[in-house]
């Protein structure tokens, strides 16, 4: 191009960008069309509305998305929006989280045991009898339950900070397991700044590389949720009641052993409830497992979600064509 005048090298050098903008373009529009529209549904599960958001085609494989706490189907937004083109995709809401229902405790026992029964129960009238488990957080007790309850239908678990060991209890559980030796007045009110605003903003942005990677919609939803009737009475009760978690975990660790599920780790390390700890104990049980560590806190997603998005493609494309 030495005999090329300067404008019109500049001209090509603009076309040929244009072009190249185009085909990216053209290539975006395809991938965004083959996805689905994300559904906002609720489903009468003995007497209560679960709500659930749904995407992606029943025909394809499904995982079902179990949250964590304080959050609710909320927190895989994401993944619904990126993952629908080849799986369908199932996040409901716990009794008391998100936009289900939230019966008094008079007239719902908030344990674990009950959540996840009320769960068992949806995927069931959902007609789902093959199907992934995305768990973070609560969703490990809740999904393990599921899993040991019936193994012949978990395809895989996917693993976000969703804890299954002892060595995996971090340090800031020291004031919950006050509770559980002596429930009173003064170990519930020493967790009650957990219920502020701050408290809430803590669990999403403690240990990211920068609180601005992280969307404040996330705590100020729990926020506006944590302060409806009974909802501080709630959390507690299930704080106190996760106690019964830690006598399960050798129960769920044999289903490990035992069934050998693929099992995908994207685990955040900077998580104070769940550290790193928690992540590494996996490989104890777990022969096909894919291991990831993400330098950032509790909620990996909404900081590292353009990393462990795709990961979890490429997981379940193993697991589906094995």
């Amino acid at each position: 191009m030495k005999n090329v005048k300067p404008y019109l090298l500049l001209l090509l050098m603009f076309t040929l960008g244009c072009q190249e903008n185009s085909t990216v373009e053209k290539q975006t529009m395809i991938n965004e069309s083959k996805m689905e529209q994300i559904k906002y549904r609720t489903l009468e599960v003995q007497g209560l509305n679960i709500a659930y958001r749904e995407a992606g085609n029943p025909e394809n494989p499904t995982i079902v998305l179990l949250h964590g706490y304080p959050s609710s189907s909320h927190q895989y937004r994401k993944v619904l929006a990126q993952l629908s083109d080849a799986y369908h995709l199932v996040a409901p809401d716990y009794p008391g989280f998100g936009n289900s229902d939230f019966p008094s405790p008079d007239d719902y026992e908030y344990t674990f045991d009950n959540i996840a029964a009320t769960m068992d129960t949806f995927l069931q009238l959902k007609g789902l009898d093959s199907f992934a488990i995305m768990m973070q957080d609560y969703g490990a007790p809740v999904g393990f339950r599921i899993a040991t309850a019936h193994p012949e239908k978990i395809t895989a678990i996917i693993t976000q900070n969703g804890n299954a060991y002892e060595e995996g209890i971090g340090e800031i559980w020291k004031g919950i397991k006050d509770l559980w030796a002596n429930r009173n007045d003064s170990t519930e009110k020493a967790l009650l700044p957990a219920f502020t605003l701050e408290g809430l903003r803590w669990d999403y942005t403690h240990g990211t590389r920068n609180p601005e990677n992280v969307n404040p919609d996330s705590w100020h939803l729990d926020y506006l949720r944590m302060n409806r009737p009974h909802a501080h009475k709630v959390n507690l009760d299930l704080w106190y009641d996760y106690q019964n978690n830690l006598k399960l975990y050798p129960k769920w660790q044999k289903y490990l052993r035992d069934n050998q599920p693929p099992l995908l780790v994207v685990w955040g390390k900077n998580d104070e409830y769940f550290p790193e700890s928690g992540a590494e104990a996996f490989k104890k049980d777990v022969k096909n497992i894919d291991y990831n560590i993400y330098d950032t806190g509790h909620f990996a997603l909404e900081e590292d979600g353009n990393k462990i998005i795709p990961k979890i493609r490429t997981f379940m494309e193993g697991v589906v064509n094995k």
